[in-house]
């Protein structure tokens, strides 16, 4: 483990001690679990954005997709519990 400065504004770090000391631990495991959070949640932005992107190339590669309304109507069938046929890609329209 090593060591790291933070300065915080006495505003701040008062506000950690009362919701630290609410969360029943002290400011420096509620500070960590904080920063743990905030990495973890830009791991997972990243992990959406880099699929969001591959999934991109590929409709742009395939030029094919399938209409939201298409899509929508499909998916909303499968959530009722109803048999539905998955849509076919079609084009994209240029």
């Amino acid at each position: 483990m090593s060591t790291t400065t933070i300065r915080l504004p006495e505003d701040l770090k008062a506000r950690v001690a009362r919701a630290a000391e609410r969360a029943g631990t002290t400011s420096h495991s509620f500070i960590l679990e904080a920063i743990a959070e905030k990495a973890d949640q830009e791991e997972r932005r990243a992990d959406f954005n880099d699929t969001a992107d591959r999934r991109y190339a590929e409709i742009v590669a395939s030029g094919k997709t399938i209409p939201w309304n298409e899509m929508r109507r499909y998916l909303e069938d499968r959530i009722a519990g109803k048999k539905a046929a998955r849509p076919a890609p079609k084009k994209l329209a240029r």
